[in-house]
């Protein structure tokens, strides 16, 4: 086996690679992937930010939450951000078009799908994308999963980035968050340490497929991933 280390990177590095990636013409689409509280809704707005709107758009997966009313019916409501609580036909679609969408009678406008966390349900047709918008930048937990149709949504993307803060950096900004939207502190612990552990195990056991593993400067990464 072969060690896979992250390459120690600051925000501003990883805005020159974005800008990179923008120019190369046509359309290019940027993942971010990690385990839940890794920052990769951060970090992508960070770069759609310094890119500025003419150049990005920002379309994260999260907008393709399963509604609670459709959780409930398959009985996956206590388990909501498993790879299966979110519509990855529906994901990997929005970015065939998106790719499609600078060619030759592509669509002048694309409304992607977003996650409203003050309501925990996805809005429809809320992030408008035009075709001069010549870098996507999408994020989520699921870009490199080898199942459902994660694998059609991955073809589509030039470069996926997995980000790789310390555990513990990572679990503090969890539980913040879920105590930010409303969560107890048992609540928030216990879902920090059950179901997101389960499926950060999930994440991590995917790194060795990203085309960068980042770990920021100023965050310590966890021993190097092995590769098989």
């Amino acid at each position: 086996m072969s060690e896979m280390t992250a390459t120690v990177l600051s925000v501003d590095q990883l805005v020159e690679r974005a800008r990179r990636l923008a120019t190369m013409g046509g359309r290019r689409i940027l993942g971010l992937t990690g385990a839940p509280g890794a920052g990769k809704s951060t970090i992508a707005q960070h770069l759609v930010d310094a890119l500025g709107s003419e150049t990005a758009a920002l379309v994260p997966m999260d907008g393709f939450h399963l509604a609670n009313e459709v959780l409930d019916a398959l009985g996956r409501h206590e388990r909501k951000g498993a790879f299966d609580t979110f519509d990855s036909w529906g994901f990997a679609a929005l970015l065939q078009r998106l790719r499609r969408q600078t060619e030759e009678g592509g669509d002048p406008v694309v409304y992607a799908p977003q996650f409203r966390r003050d309501l925990e349900e996805p809005i429809g047709s809320a992030i408008p994308v035009l075709p001069s918008q010549s870098l996507i930048v999408t994020e989520g937990n699921y870009l490199l999963l080898d199942r459902d149709a994660w694998p059609s949504a991955r073809a589509v993307i030039d470069e996926v980035w997995f980000l790789l803060p310390h555990e513990e950096i990572r679990l503090e900004r969890l539980f913040e968050r879920h105590m930010r939207f409303g969560r107890s502190h048992e609540e928030a612990w216990a879902r920090s340490l059950g179901s997101d552990q389960r499926n950060a195990e999930l994440i991590r056991a995917t790194a060795s497929s990203a085309d960068l593993l980042v770990a920021l400067s100023g965050e310590h990464s966890d021993p190097p991933l092995q590769r098989t």
